[in-house]
């Protein structure tokens, strides 16, 4: 994901899911660049935890409690990190869940949980962003979707709305954002193995697509 003619020496990242997973993976390969990171995730336990790995690494780790649900806690976090490191240069729009299940068993707050996380949580990380990119002269909006997020994938409704909507939006704001020095991009991976598939949640019965 690090292209080598970007330099992370100095800079400040946001990872949002960045107590784990690949968020966590991602954080260690921007300390590894002599990167400083702020993680983003709602438990406090998994954040020490993160950021002691990363500082055993030589990273610079500021762990930030934040429920991305919430667009005030998202504004204070933002603010938190520019007051701590002062400034930002980079954004991740990690965070995500995994809900399995036919349609049939997918209420309306399932869909609006997973727009609220793949895709509002993002919008308003980014409306907190622009302004202290625009302050630098520039910064990176790395926004992780999926391959389901190009595909549409069979028990995962609303997860493969919001990731559609997600990618959506940051094809949307690239052009906009780039006159500006500030540089989106989209990331649609396909299974990884990140332990993410653990926290997964599943409902009714699933049929087999072959």
């Amino acid at each position: 994901m690090f292209a080598s003619r970007f330099s992370f020496d100095g800079k400040i990242v946001l990872i949002t899911g960045g107590s784990r997973g690949l968020g966590l993976a991602l954080a260690r390969q921007a300390c590894a660049r002599r990167a400083r990171v702020a993680l983003l995730a709602r438990d406090p336990n998994e954040l020490a935890r993160a950021c002691d790995d990363l500082t055993r690494l030589g990273g610079v780790a500021l762990p930030v409690e934040c429920d991305l649900l919430e667009p005030a806690q998202i504004e204070q976090a933002v603010g938190r990190i520019v007051d701590h490191f002062g400034g930002l240069d980079v954004v991740i729009n990690n965070a995500g869940i995994i809900e399995v299940g036919p349609l049939a068993h997918m209420k309306r707050a399932d869909f609006e949980k997973a727009m609220m996380l793949h895709f509002w949580a993002p919008y308003h990380v980014i409306s907190e962003a622009i302004p202290h990119f625009r302050r630098r002269g520039g910064g990176r909006i790395v926004n992780i979707s999926s391959i389901g997020g190009k595909i549409a994938v069979p028990h995962m409704a609303p997860y493969t709305a919001s990731k559609f909507a997600l990618a959506g939006f940051s094809d949307a704001i690239r052009a906009e954002l780039a006159r500006e020095n500030i540089h989106v991009t989209t990331v649609t991976p396909g299974m990884m193995r990140t332990g993410s598939q653990g926290f997964a949640k599943f409902k009714g019965c699933c049929l087999l697509y072959t």
